[in-house]
């Protein structure tokens, strides 16, 4: 079958579910995976074909997508920061305002080398991720920080052995430890492990669940049915658990003007700033992402 005209055929299936134009991404980012072609190799060479193996896999893959599966999931990766990461069922699909999070810090990164705080050339600088999912925070940062040495935390088994995978994937170093963050006091508390965890932190960042129950109607079909919701979901009556049991451990094991960053509920910026403020973190900024909505926050210890 020729290619252009299954193309006409597959946007035409989706556009009940996704605009023309979503539906043409869709198009083109399988194309280039499954075929290793792209657009500009369709446009010279009109008369290119499917076997029918291959209209037997595409038509495969357009089921799935009728059905709302993540276009991520199907082709098995996503773009973060620059970087191509891994993911599937068991993580997160990374977000661009959380690449905004991480932007945040590589900047302010910059900013505190320049000023001389945390120590200027060679110094290490030590950086914690609580909930690390996919691993696209701390390995975006230790890709991006000089120097930087990296610890993540998540509950999922799964979900660490994906993040390692990225980690080797990328080429960075980033020491993954399995917990449950709500559950510990101290992280010197941590079993012991391969390595040495660090009692204190420059930096501790977190993008932890922070979807209310209250607020599942908003979220999209396609992430309700398809991401995990143990990393999307909290109680409606106590929203910022993990929030303050972050910052608890960040009292402890932040270093001196050590910083705690946090993806927050776009709803909830002012509480947020209360909770930090009420327990001793200075210099409190809330941030927008680029929709408008507040979505960071940094407090220094």
């Amino acid at each position: 079958m020729n290619i252009k005209n299954y193309r006409t055929h597959f946007i035409q299936q989706l556009s009940a579910i996704y605009d023309i134009g979503e539906a043409e991404s869709f198009f083109y980012l399988i194309l280039e995976e499954k075929q290793k072609l792209k657009r500009i190799d369709l446009a010279l060479n009109p008369d290119l074909t499917f076997s029918d193996e291959e209209i037997a896999l595409w038509n495969s893959i357009l089921v799935q997508l009728k059905k709302e599966i993540p276009i991520q999931y199907l082709l098995g990766k996503s773009s973060f920061y620059g970087l191509e990461f891994e993911v599937n069922s068991s993580v997160l699909i990374p977000r661009p305002e959380t690449e905004e999070l991480v932007d945040w810090i590589i900047e302010s990164r910059k900013w505190e080398v320049g000023s001389g705080k945390f120590g200027i050339g060679s110094q290490d600088i030590k950086i914690l991720d609580i909930g690390t999912g996919s691993g696209c925070i701390a390995i975006s940062l230790a890709k991006n920080i000089p120097n930087a040495e990296v610890f993540a935390i998540d509950i999922s088994e799964k979900a660490l052995a994906t993040a390692q995978k990225n980690a080797t994937m990328i080429q960075v170093e980033v020491s993954f430890i399995i917990t449950d963050i709500l559950k510990i006091n101290n992280l010197e508390k941590l079993p012991p492990s391969h390595f040495s965890l660090p009692i204190y932190f420059d930096i501790i960042v977190s993008n932890p669940p922070y979807v209310r129950e209250l607020e599942k109607e908003e979220i999209k079909k396609n992430v309700l049915d398809n991401e995990p919701h143990l990393a999307l979901f909290v109680e409606d009556d106590d929203a910022l658990i993990f929030y303050r049991k972050i910052a608890e451990l960040a009292q402890k094991n932040l270093s001196p003007k050590g910083q705690l960053f946090f993806e927050i509920n776009q709803y909830l910026g002012k509480e947020m700033i209360d909770l930090l403020e009420e327990m001793g973190f200075k210099n409190v900024e809330l941030r927008k992402d680029i929709y408008g909505n507040d979505r960071m926050i940094r407090g220094t210890r």
